[in-house]
């Protein structure tokens, strides 16, 4: 059971994980507008679909990272600074813009489950937001000289569908109520981003003191 990371660290990365499902982003935007236009169900479809697009940016990290650790630790180390770097843009991001949450309740013809599954797999996996988040947010949970780090990769990954795919669901069945109530409470949205922008500070902060030892 190598792959397991320590109770700490584990904790820390629920954290981030359940904060980052409930900031509204094109995942959310697009399970909420078919669950209003074509049903929970087709909604539920897409949440299926979102979480198999994570499943790839998980594979790709979780071997890509591994092959860049065994080329060169450094450009590993380059990367995890890099990372840390963007994690500090999003918080000044979160706080500069806000979360944006914008849903029109628009009739669409019914959608097969595997058309809504598609819709939710491309909206992730060609997102180049999730792409960078992956390839910097996942690293900073491992360490270089970790023999085990693709199956901890792999195993945070796959938390990170875990953990999420509840919060979605969620969000699915109280689409109506929520659509409406995120909307009219932008100072809920205004707490969120905050909120977000101060728990990745503290992770960027974390690692670039950690590596300046």
């Amino acid at each position: 059971m190598d792959f397991l990371p320590s109770l700490p660290t584990l904790l820390a990365f629920a954290a981030a994980t359940l904060l980052l499902a409930a900031t509204p982003g094109p995942d959310m935007t697009l399970s909420i507008s078919r669950a209003l236009a074509q049903g929970k169900k087709a909604a539920l479809f897409v949440v299926v679909g979102t979480s198999l697009g994570i499943v790839v940016h998980t594979m790709l990290v979780a071997f890509g990272i591994s092959a860049l650790i065994t080329a060169s630790p450094t450009a590993f180390l380059i990367l995890k600074t890099g990372g840390a770097a963007y994690l500090l843009w999003l918080a000044v991001q979160a706080i500069r813009f806000g979360s944006k949450l914008t849903v029109a309740k628009v009739e669409e013809q019914k959608g097969t489950p595997l058309s809504n599954i598609s819709s939710g797999f491309w909206v992730n996996l060609l997102n180049p937001k999730v792409i960078i988040f992956f390839m910097t947010f996942l690293p900073q949970f491992v360490s270089a000289g970790d023999p085990a780090v693709t199956h901890k990769l792999l195993f945070f990954g796959f938390c990170f569908i875990l953990i999420g795919m509840p919060v979605n669901a969620s969000v699915v069945f109280a689409a109506d109520w929520l659509a409406s109530w995120l909307q009219n409470n932008k100072k809920v949205l205004r707490g969120m981003d905050y909120t977000f922008a101060g728990v990745f500070s503290v992770f960027a902060a974390k690692i670039l003191l950690t590596q300046a030892r």
